[in-house]
């Protein structure tokens, strides 16, 4: 059923992914894959769960892939200081390449709270940072795709169960 939903979700990130500076994302290792990769699985699953919970799918799909969009920033630092350092980073990065929306640059500054210390405003930033987080996970200690599958799937009936209420 999620693969009817890949063709959509590739017209709404092509104009990102078709720019060579976003395309450098796939140079950079990034919790064990590429960057470009955890990118694309963030963007899509989060995708998927907003578009389920009928909120704004493409908004969150495109920020949802440039919510790491930034290169070597953060070398050389400490990693708390990276990881609390590095939404500004992509947020900064994202906006001299594209136009962006309140709710798109939310989710990317906010997708790392609560290491970062501002909430998210929307439900769509909410579940990029909860998404982001499984994602990292998984591609951390290489967790079965199963797992992950199931992870995902327990997230999209929590969030459609928020939505009901």
């Amino acid at each position: 059923m999620i693969d009817k939903y890949r063709e959509e979700f590739t017209e709404i990130i092509n104009p990102i992914i078709e720019n060579d500076e976003f395309l450098k994302t796939k140079e950079s290792v990034h919790h064990g894959i590429n960057r470009l990769d955890h990118l694309m699985r963030v963007s899509y699953f989060s995708y998927i769960i907003t578009r389920f919970c009928r909120l704004n799918y493409k908004e969150t799909a495109r920020a949802g892939l440039l919510h790491d969009f930034f290169t070597d920033e953060t070398e050389g630092k400490s990693q708390i200081k990276a990881l609390r350092q590095h939404p500004t980073y992509a947020l900064e990065n994202a906006k001299k390449y594209y136009n962006l929306t309140d709710r798109e640059e939310d989710i990317i500054k906010t997708h790392m709270f609560p290491v970062t210390f501002t909430p998210p405003k929307y439900m769509e930033s909410w579940i990029v940072d909860i998404v982001d987080d499984a994602a990292s996970i998984y591609e951390r200690y290489k967790s079965s795709c199963v797992q992950f599958k199931a992870a995902m799937n327990f997230l999209l009936i929590f969030f459609i169960n928020v939505i009901q209420k």
